[in-house]
């Protein structure tokens, strides 16, 4: 029982603490970055769509361009968020958007899918803190 109430303590300590490391880009406490559409629960009728992505408090500048106060998107998909201090992967379940863009034409297989969105540093490493949306699911037919 002591053990068990141990690594109770424990996990509830790590779960207060957040996350322990994050890029070393700067964000705004403020800062927040959401999917404006397809909404949660969607159901779209079309293998491809489109995705608008929204943000407040934080500019959007290109990767590369080393600006205060900016970044870039990145839609995570099907998985869960990458090391917050590492550059985000860039493969079918990360698609960058490094050239500033605030919408983009996805296409995704018949099926139910989650998109969330992480904005990157001109480098592509999340900000401290990390901006994130939540984690939304949509199904495609």
């Amino acid at each position: 029982m002591k053990t068990l109430v141990t690594a109770l303590a424990a996990a509830s300590l790590a779960l207060l603490a957040g996350p322990t490391t994050a890029g070393e880009t700067p964000a705004p406490d403020d800062a927040q970055i959401y999917v404006g559409w397809p909404n949660d629960g969607e159901i779209i009728n079309a293998r491809q769509f489109r995705v608008w992505f929204g943000l407040r408090n934080m500019g959007v500048a290109p990767a590369g361009v080393e600006k205060a106060g900016t970044g870039h998107h990145h839609i995570v998909i099907d998985t869960d968020l990458p090391p917050m201090d590492e550059p985000i992967p860039n493969d079918p379940n990360h698609l960058h958007f490094g050239g500033g863009q605030s919408e983009a034409l996805i296409e995704l297989d018949p099926g139910v899918h989650t998109l969330q969105l992480l904005f990157g540093d001109h480098d592509h490493t999340p900000h401290n803190p990390p901006v994130m949306s939540r984690k939304i699911t949509v199904t495609v037919r």
